[in-house]
């Protein structure tokens, strides 16, 4: 396997052009790969300078989970942290993690920020929606986001071999209609649910408007866990 390492935009799209197959994600896949054949063609965007960024509203595909830190808001730094063992974070990306995984630990945090992708395309670079990137399996340059008023990330515990671990991840935006907006993000199983209400002091209502969207789907335990986490969350939220 010829391992490209592109050090630009258009030396990245070339190896695209030529079928090289992008390596985020490749621990997770590395048992496939064995079972099934290396590609002829691989490539990484660890020398790439934009798919390295750490800011306080972006964060590169290729960054090393245990490098996040706190230039970015507290539901990533806690998603991150949350991932695998300290060996796993030493080599697991964003990327590898968000279209590479199956559980996608950072994708609820990064839905709560109401992230957009920015993906490279054979003909540019496009910013996008997080369900298109997940679904198409889209190569992941970054993530842009716009700053909270305050964020956290919760993942229950869980067992070795057994099922993912609950996770919940909230957030507070600045809203020029409703003064605030909440976010929350819930991974339940393999499921990624997220919807966004105004800001209320009161998290059994937050929830009533969240579940009469797009988390209706949330089974009555779940909820109840759910509905835990917004709880604690508004309460050290109220004074900021």
């Amino acid at each position: 396997m010829l391992l490209h390492l592109p050090t630009s935009l258009p030396e990245a799209q070339e190896c695209m052009a030529q079928g090289a197959v992008p390596v985020g994600g490749a621990t997770l896949v590395w048992a496939t790969w064995q079972r099934d054949g290396f590609p002829q063609q691989a490539m990484s965007l660890r020398n790439l300078p934009q798919a390295n960024a750490i800011e306080a509203t972006a964060l590169g595909s290729a960054v090393v989970l245990h490098q996040i830190d706190e230039r970015v808001p507290e539901a990533l730094r806690q998603a991150a942290a949350s991932v695998g063992t300290g060996a796993v974070r030493r080599t697991a990306t964003v990327g590898g993690n968000i279209v590479g995984s199956t559980l996608r630990c950072l994708l609820p945090a990064a839905l709560v920020l109401d992230a957009r992708a920015v993906t490279l395309g054979a003909d540019a670079v496009h910013e996008t929606d997080l369900d298109e990137v997940v679904a198409k399996r889209l190569l992941l340059l970054g993530l842009k986001w716009r700053t909270p008023i305050a964020s956290s990330f919760h993942k229950q515990s869980g067992e070795a071999g057994g099922p993912p671990p609950l996770v919940v991840a909230t957030a507070v935006h600045a809203d020029s209609e409703s003064g605030r907006l909440l976010r929350v993000a819930v991974r339940d199983g393999y499921e990624v649910f997220s919807g966004s209400t105004a800001h209320t002091a009161d998290a059994e209502q937050a929830l009533h408007t969240l579940e009469g969207a797009d988390m209706s789907a949330l089974r009555p335990p779940v909820r109840e866990a759910v509905g835990r986490q917004v709880t604690d969350f508004l309460a050290r939220t109220d004074d900021h």
